[in-house]
């Protein structure tokens, strides 16, 4: 075998960094190579959005192409890019660790509004050229204005610093990779659990000639086993939709404590609203199949969630266009508090919205303190007041939210507004409590009013929603129950009910997911 490998690539500063990048991970176990590039139909044509070109494989066909003439002897691509059916003759001989694979969200700072979703404000242009993306935004901000944007990462950048946007979206990898400064925006890093990204987004793919057995086994000494478990049950949802990358579907897998957590988002096109799903399962084995057929399934039943909705919330909206009615309505009421001082703290945490609600509307002064949040619904309600907090929650275990943050503020001040029934779970997982200062801003009482629809789906926010659901109601067989966290779920089991779902985390979009996956 020729052991000056020759790499393709396309000639823009991603690629050429992504085949440097390979170049010198085959150098450390003794292959040289020489790299070099290629035009694509992407690169050629930048005067139309990926929806309106003819054909697929925009970025890779013709660097495949090269490869099958034996021109070069290795390809490197983003995955993300690469055909789910690859052409005959050519094959995946390994992928890279990938890297962080959020959509990244740069906004010019006057555009920013830190109290609305994605910080955008209202009306905002956004540019991007992905269905999958336009979809997505139009899902969370149907406000939003939408502007086909062209170009490699730099060029994209250069618009948005030129006045072409408001803000624009790119890969979180991209810009990491290339080091760009991006200090005069503000950028929003996109969870990929909720702005779900594209199948094998972060990673890096080495394609070879199948025929090429003896150059096999070099790529495979660089290969992330993790990264193909998850990358290949992505691309195999993509697969199942026939689609390529002007198709509206996002979908994002991680293996996580022993098991494998799988969201997707999907749409017949960009312009009409998406079914999100999320799953775990302990091995891939039928799960990229299984997510497809939940996105697929139209089916829906009448919800109830014991929470007030406003018309414009995303729990609302998301699941009527799916087919889903919502009734919404909490089953108790809350009573402010009233309180004198705020004693200095290095830090105040806030356990839920009401938490946030009645502390902020006695305007207490807060002075340099951090802002901690027990999830992301609370971050949210903290932004309407102009506050990010500096620590979110990522479970719907409270214990182990504790547990977090106390390793976080560990030997700091904290200051904690609730309510006056609050169970401490997050005090508790403090060695000490030497530093905690409890304040209570309100109380929790039960309200009689109202009737409660008869549904298919139940969806619990709290423990006290649960008692007072159940003190006028029972819970039939036939109805599904949605917990939105362990102390809910808790509180259920002491009814003896416990056949109940958990979402993923206790955010909104997250109870989304949970109702659709049922």
């Amino acid at each position: 075998m020729n052991q000056n490998l020759i790499i393709g690539t396309r000639g823009s500063d991603l690629a050429l960094w992504q085949a440097n990048f390979v170049k010198e991970k085959l150098a450390t176990i003794g292959i040289d190579s020489e790299i070099k590039t290629i035009k694509t139909q992407g690169d050629n044509v930048q005067d139309l959005s990926f929806d309106k070109m003819e054909g697929k494989g925009f970025f890779t066909k013709e660097i495949e192409d090269a490869l099958l003439r034996k021109e070069i002897d290795l390809a490197v691509h983003s995955h993300k890019d690469l055909e789910t059916i690859l052409p005959d003759g050519l094959k995946i001989a390994a992928v890279s660790e990938r890297e962080n694979p959020s959509d990244l969200l740069i906004i010019r700072r006057e555009a920013v509004d830190v109290s609305l979703m994605l910080s955008l404000k209202a009306r905002a242009t956004v540019g991007t050229s992905s269905a999958r993306r336009k979809s997505q935004l139009l899902a969370f901000r149907s406000d939003l204005q939408l502007k086909d944007l062209r170009g490699n990462v730099p060029t994209r950048v250069k618009k948005l610093k030129d006045g072409e946007y408001d803000a624009i979206l790119v890969a979180a990898a991209g810009v990491k990779r290339l080091g760009l400064d991006l200090s005069e925006f503000h950028a929003e890093k996109l969870d990929p659990r909720e702005f779900i990204t594209a199948p094998a987004q972060g990673v890096l793919a080495l394609q070879i000639r199948e025929v090429d057995d003896e150059l096999t086994e070099f790529p495979q000494q660089i290969n992330d086993s993790n990264s193909s478990q998850t990358s290949k049950v992505e691309r195999k949802v993509l697969n199942l939709f026939e689609g390529g990358c002007q198709l509206p579907l996002g979908v994002y897998c991680e293996k996580k404590d022993g098991m494998f957590h799988i969201w997707a988002s999907a749409a017949p096109s960009w312009e009409q609203f998406p079914k999100r799903i999320y799953l775990k399962s302990e091995t891939t084995e039928g799960l990229a199949k299984k997510a497809a057929e939940k996105l697929k399934d139209k089916s829906g039943a009448p919800v109830f969630v014991t929470r007030n909705l406003k018309e414009q919330s995303f729990f609302k909206r998301a699941l009527e266009q799916n087919g889903y009615p919502v009734h919404g309505k909490s089953l108790i009421d809350f009573k402010a508090i009233e309180f004198n001082e705020v004693p200095e703290t290095d830090w105040i945490f806030f356990s839920s919205k009401n938490s946030v609600r009645f502390f902020f509307e006695q305007q207490p002064q807060t002075g340099n303190a951090k802002f901690g949040a027990v999830g992301s619904a609370t971050a949210k309600a903290l932004r309407k007041y102009g506050v990010v907090p500096e620590f979110t929650g990522n479970s719907i275990n409270t214990v182990e939210i504790g547990r977090a943050f106390a390793e976080v503020a560990k030997n700091e001040k904290v200051l904690f507004p609730q309510s006056k029934n609050s169970l401490k779970t997050v005090q508790q997982q403090f060695a000490s409590d030497e530093n905690l200062f409890d304040l209570i801003t309100y109380e929790t009482i039960e309200s009689g009013e109202g009737q409660i629809p008869d549904t298919g789906v139940i969806v619990f926010t709290s423990p006290s929603n649960v008692r007072s659901y159940l003190n006028k109601k029972s819970i039939s067989s036939e109805q599904k129950v949605i917990a939105i966290g362990n102390t809910t779920g808790k509180e259920l089991e002491k009814h003896s009910i416990s056949d109940y779902h958990l979402p993923w985390t206790s955010s909104e979009i997250a109870l989304v997911d949970a109702v659709l996956s049922l």
